[in-house]
């Protein structure tokens, strides 16, 4: 037998068998027996004399929530000293201000003395307070609860040991909430440094074994251990290189250093780091979170229970690579010593790169054969997303091609100086490129992404992490490791990094103090969703690619079906095709306009006609649901305009800002649309599918912005810089340049390096 704090721990508890831990955060889900242990310090106020009601408040919501799905909820609470503290403190100046008033005036309240109250007094007190606040928080979400208090003596004694178990199983069973506490009012004095010190400090009984020992005994799923702090630290937290753990294995208690207690209570990080093990040990998950912080606490467990990444998670699995914090780490220390290459050297390591493309072309080829392979059987793809995932031997051709054209391009991408200005003599300022840092891509079925958006990292000397959609799996590990094959001819292997742990999206979201810039590649959803769920980070890309192209009155007949087709049926399923065919009124029931119908037809177009132009036809296809869809297929919309101001109006209250094309033969009307649409890539007589960056002359892109700061359209090697400013001076001051100083401003613009422009 083994005693942490007072309550005696058995190795293996008699009343279960040894279970099986979940081994990732993503399993939590599936837990469906759950403890939370409520910390002195989540229950308790900031003054440590009552009860945090808004913190509780929203903790019994959440318990509700996950109850009312079904699960099995129980609570081990603190909290009975710190409300039974408060209505004794309340009694005793009531009854003190009473007394002096009779005897001494109202001149001498303020200099009363409040005693040391007796913390199981104290407890005596709060009981009954806690539980009936309980019930009525528990009672809004019509979910009974009930309270069990136990003893040290309650685990000596083998009989009632079975008795407690009986109780809860039968409590589960009526789906009643059993909230547990010790019964402080009865339990032995504290020991002595832990003891009441003042009227500012709350000793209560430490509860992280009774809740450990509750859920083993109790063949729980998980427990939920709510603290003051955001989880386990390498250090104490506050230190300067504390580092909150995410995953904490048995054994790694070595490399943790525990600082103090929480400022309530009894147990301290250590106590919780034991009991936690203790249960894992038994079978049960375990994480350690905070439950005080106001930006998570509403939503804290049940963001453990859907597997975020919250706390620390406990786990007797450990994984064979490294974590992706570890990555990150990796990339940003890569990408600055890739940074430090000479032009020469990374352009060399992207020529690498392009060779191995065409040199291990069978092996490529056959990887992602396995994954479309995986995708037909499983049937989870859409047929636009299978043909996004697909790789062919021409694909590759064009893919080393394009990476050739950024290695070509880059040789004075990073330290190019773009601003030189004299400050005042010998004092020269200047404005150079420099790499944003670390990038996060995430993409999904399109594994020709993670060369190109890899060689245009490595052009712009940018740390890499790179998320992609388990349906490419085979070609993001091949391709990953063409990738680093060409990185190590210069030892920066580690710059690009492949995230391949059940990391969710939303959880690498929020590791703002590793990456420096999200690209979403994939659909508008997974645009959204990175976008709604970074937390502090830039987000560059596009929701929605919904491109128009307006046919004017005075359009070539020859053009309009050309650009129409290309458009539309190239390649249906980028983000680039034409989603929404705009025609003035006037080409109604004109020779053109039968032409782009029967071609539209031909090519199979489906049609669907927008109100106006449905108004103007007695049979006409399925009228279109919303003007701002993507239908990614070979599926367009039809819409009718009076004029090209009506055009531009239609494109900025329904389009995404991404490519719109006009077709006419008038240039003041082309010039009119050129100038007047807001959207990041405006066409005059060309197809939408220009908009693209190697199409541009960019080589690659890493995705299409249609934001409007930093970088817009299809961005290559300059959207992947920023810039930091050089200052070189000669014992100069500010306080020279004052009123009276010796010095004056000359802010002189200097002539910039000549480029290489080859």
């Amino acid at each position: 037998i083994r005693c942490w704090s007072n309550i005696p721990f058995i190795t293996m508890p008699l009343s279960r068998a040894h279970g099986k831990s979940f081994a990732h955060r993503s399993e939590l889900k599936h837990a469906k027996r759950i403890v939370v242990k409520l910390g002195s310090a989540v229950v308790t106020r900031g003054d440590e004399c009552g009860l945090a009601l808004g913190r509780l408040a929203s903790i019994v919501e959440q318990v509700s929530v996950l109850q009312n799905q079904g699960r099995e909820m129980m609570i081990v609470t603190s909290g009975a000293v710190a409300f039974g503290k408060q209505r004794l403190r309340h009694e005793i100046l009531l009854s003190q201000s009473v007394r002096q008033a009779l005897h001494s005036g109202h001149s001498q309240l303020k200099d009363m003395a409040i005693p040391v109250l007796e913390a199981r007094a104290c407890a005596a007190a709060g009981q009954s307070g806690l539980m009936a606040l309980y019930e009525a928080m528990f009672t809004q979400y019509s979910i009974c609860a009930a309270q069990i208090l136990v003893t040290n003596l309650d685990f000596h004694d083998e009989q009632k040991r079975r008795n407690l178990n009986g109780t809860l199983h039968e409590l589960l069973r009526m789906n009643i909430v059993p909230i547990i506490n010790t019964n402080d009012a009865v339990v032995p004095p504290p020991e002595p440094n832990s003891d009441l010190q003042g009227v500012n400090v709350i000793s209560v009984k430490d509860n992280d074994s009774l809740a450990a020992r509750l859920a083993v005994e109790m063949k729980t799923d998980l427990l939920i251990v709510l603290s003051d702090v955001e989880g386990l630290f390498d250090s104490p937290p506050g230190s300067d290189d504390a580092k909150l753990i995410d995953i904490f294995y048995p054994g790694d208690q070595q490399s943790v250093t525990f600082g103090t207690k929480s400022r309530v209570g009894m147990g301290g990080m250590e106590a919780k780091v034991k009991a936690a093990l203790w249960a894992l040990q038994g079978g049960t998950s375990v994480v350690i979170a905070n439950g005080t912080h106001p930006k998570i606490s509403g939503h804290v467990i049940t963001d453990i229970v859907e597997g975020k990444k919250v706390g620390t998670f406990f786990s007797e699995v450990k994984p064979a690579g490294p974590t992706v914090e570890q990555q990150g780490e990796m990339s940003r220390a890569g990408g600055r010593t890739l940074a430090a290459l000479q032009p020469e050297q990374r352009a060399e390591i992207i020529y690498r790169l392009a060779d191995l493309l065409t040199d291990q072309r069978e092996e490529i080829l056959l990887a992602n054969k396995k994954d479309l392979e995986e995708a037909e059987n499983k049937g989870r793809l859409a047929l636009p997303l299978l043909k996004r995932l697909s790789l062919s031997t021409s694909k590759l051709n064009s893919l080393a091609i394009g990476l050739r054209q950024i290695a070509a391009s880059s040789q004075d991408s990073v330290g190019r100086i773009i601003r030189r200005t004299r400050i005042a003599k010998d004092l020269e300022l200047e404005q150079v490129t420099v790499p944003i840092g670390v990038l996060l891509v995430i993409f999904e079925s399109r594994p020709d992404c993670l060369p190109q958006v890899s060689a245009l990292a490595i052009a712009s000397g940018n740390g890499l992490l790179l998320k992609g959609g388990k349906e490419a799996a085979y070609s993001n590990q091949i391709l990953h490791h063409l990738t680093q094959e060409a990185l190590s001819i210069h030892g920066v292997k580690d710059a690009v990094q492949l995230v391949n742990t059940r990391e969710e999206v939303e959880d690498l979201c929020r590791l703002d103090k590793l990456i420096d810039l999200i690209i979403p590649r994939g659909s508008s959803q997974l645009v959204r969703n990175i976008q709604k769920a970074a937390k502090g980070i830039p987000v560059m890309g596009h929701s929605e690619g919904i491109c128009h192209v307006y046919v004017d009155t005075d359009a070539s007949v020859e053009k309009v079906t050309r650009i129409i087709r290309d458009s539309k049926c190239e390649y249906p399923a980028a983000c680039n095709a034409l989603e929404t065919l705009l025609i003035h009124r006037d080409l109604l029931r004109t020779p053109l306009f039968d032409q782009i119908i029967d071609m539209l037809r031909v090519e199979q177009v489906k049609i669907h006609a927008g109100p106006k132009f449905a108004s103007y036809l007695t049979f006409s296809p399925s009228e279109v649901k919303s003007l701002r869809t993507e239908y990614g297929d070979l599926e367009c919309c039809i819409e009718v305009v009076d004029s090209v101001q009506e055009a531009v109006e239609h494109i900025h209250k329904y389009g995404s800002s991404h490519t719109d094309v006009i077709i006419t033969e008038n240039e003041e009307t082309a010039e009119f649309f050129l100038q007047h649409v807001d959207s990041a890539c405006v066409f005059w007589n060309a197809s939408t599918r220009f908009s693209d960056g190697y199409r541009f002359g960019l080589g690659a892109e890493v995705g299409i912005s249609t934001s409007r700061i930093h970088a817009r359209g299809p961005v290559g090697i300059e959207g992947l810089l920023t810039t930091k400013w050089l200052l070189r001076g000669d014992n100069h001051v500010v306080s020279d340049f004052s009123e009276h100083g010796s010095m004056k401003y000359l802010h002189e613009t200097l002539p910039l390096p000549q480029r290489n422009t080859n």
